[in-house]
């Protein structure tokens, strides 16, 4: 039963109550980041984020193999903490030749792990290339939100990425090409 509760929650949906067909959660845009941090020729980390981005998730409770999640964020509304290295990313070393300015993941699959963990396989398209990715993710809380009073849901995960797989391995390994990213996800009942 844990198992199928932290599906349930993983994609937004709680469980408290069966569903016969999927139900669609959205992101809250205020309470969702994804951190990324990679390493700067070995003297330090640096870190970036994006946040204030729109998703969706579609959960089946009876059968939570069949749930899926989307996100997707414009590449200009990452914060990377200094203009002039936010000004680099969008230049011709790593995002201006982009065929598309948007980041995004497509769930491709849910694999529940143990109590409050799951691998979420889906597709993440970044700098106009499409590549598959595993996301660790962990349950953090299910259930009705104490000011909205509907159904939420929260859960953390995280993946490493290589640069280099999405054209944006620009001076590896100096700098490393392994980014990790962190992820802290909180989405509510759609009305």
């Amino acid at each position: 039963m844990k198992s199928i509760v932290f599906a349930a929650a993983l994609a937004g949906a709680t469980a408290t109550a069966a569903f016969a067909a999927p139900e669609k959660y959205v992101l809250d845009a205020s309470h969702s980041q994804i951190l990324f941090s990679y390493n700067h020729l070995g003297y330090s980390t640096t870190w970036g984020m994006f946040s204030g981005f729109e998703g969706e998730v579609m959960f089946d409770q009876e059968d939570p193999a069949t749930s899926s999640v989307s996100v997707s964020m414009p590449t200009k509304s990452m914060f990377t903490g200094w203009e002039e290295r936010f000004n680099h990313f969008m230049s011709a070393d790593f995002f201006a030749n982009a065929d598309s300015d948007t980041v995004s993941f497509t769930s491709t699959g849910i694999k529940v792990t143990g109590d409050n963990t799951a691998e979420i396989t889906g597709d993440l398209t970044m700098n106009g290339v499409t590549n598959p990715i595993v996301l660790d993710a962990k349950l953090n809380q299910v259930g009705d939100h104490p000011m909205a009073g509907k159904p939420w849901a929260g859960f953390d995960a995280t993946a490493t990425v290589l640069r280099s797989d999405y054209n944006l391995g620009k001076f590896a390994p100096f700098i490393s090409d392994e980014v990790q990213v962190q992820i802290s996800i909180e989405a509510m009942k759609a009305e």
